[in-house]
């Protein structure tokens, strides 16, 4: 039995539901909700990003997704070496972890947004400016369209990791 092995499957797939969950839930339930709730959800998105530390939570289990599944994939591989990669398995896993990538990449990007939205939120003194109310929208569409490609490559991720072993290429 080779424990290493197991263990980074363990932790690759166990992060990896945590991410991809957590960003499937936000996409198409969370984040709708705190919009519609105005006020209310703004105060639930707070809590949720600063006491329950949800960004960073999301971007520890990104992290250890990312490097269990790089190990393995170096081991599979044999360095980045062998045959394995040009077959479909080698190929699957490439292109989930290409699409991966891509989604840890604009989840950076939804951090940074939300840490721009919470700087500027803190400015608010009672109603914000028209500009501030401006600038806050913008930032809103912008983190709108981050999550929604998160999504989008996450699944694609997903898909691909699941029927990698399977392809013919």
């Amino acid at each position: 039995m080779n424990y290493l092995m197991m263990t980074l499957r363990v932790i690759h797939i166990f992060a990896g539901i945590f991410w991809v969950g957590g960003t499937l839930i936000m996409t198409f339930f969370v984040g709708p909700t705190i919009g519609a709730t105005a006020e209310a959800g703004q105060k639930f998105a707070g809590h949720l990003m600063s006491r329950m530390k949800y960004s960073q939570r999301m971007a520890a289990a990104a992290g250890l997704t990312l490097l269990a599944g790089a190990i393995l994939f170096w081991i599979d591989s044999d360095g980045f070496t062998s045959a394995w990669l040009s077959s479909g398995a080698g190929k699957g896993f490439s292109i989930g972890a290409g699409f991966a990538i891509i989604g840890f990449g604009t989840g950076i990007m939804i951090g940074r947004t939300i840490k721009a939205m919470g700087q500027l939120g803190a400015q608010f003194q009672g109603k914000p400016t028209p500009e501030q109310a401006a600038q806050m929208q913008a930032l809103a569409k912008k983190q709108t369209q981050y999550t929604n490609i998160t999504a989008a490559v996450l699944i694609f991720a997903v898909l691909f990791m699941a029927i990698a072993r399977y392809l013919v290429f």
